[in-house]
């Protein structure tokens, strides 16, 4: 089973909201997912943005392939970041 991170679109119409959820890259887009790691509102101004980062890195860790949107997200939060400096640490072990 191939685990995206992607968005999820919520909200009524002309009000989107987006949640950030790992999800099956067969199920469609606003289909099943597997488990909900945050939630973006881009119509506050500045845009509000939560992304629980434990839950975030567990399925980075795991295999699970951000879409771009998610991953420049995770990047301005800082997430990738952190992945990407774990990853090069258990490689230096």
């Amino acid at each position: 089973m191939a685990v995206k991170l992607r968005l999820k679109r919520m909200g009524a119409k002309k009000a989107p909201r987006y949640r950030i959820v790992a999800a099956d890259s067969r199920f469609p887009r606003d289909g099943r997912d597997i488990e909900t790691i945050g939630w973006i509102n881009p119509t506050t101004e500045p845009e509000t943005v939560f992304v629980d980062a434990e839950k975030a890195m567990k399925w980075l860790n795991n295999g699970a392939q951000p879409s771009d949107t998610v991953r420049n997200i995770l990047s301005r939060q800082g997430i990738m970041k952190q992945f990407h400096e774990e990853k090069l640490a258990r490689k230096k072990k």
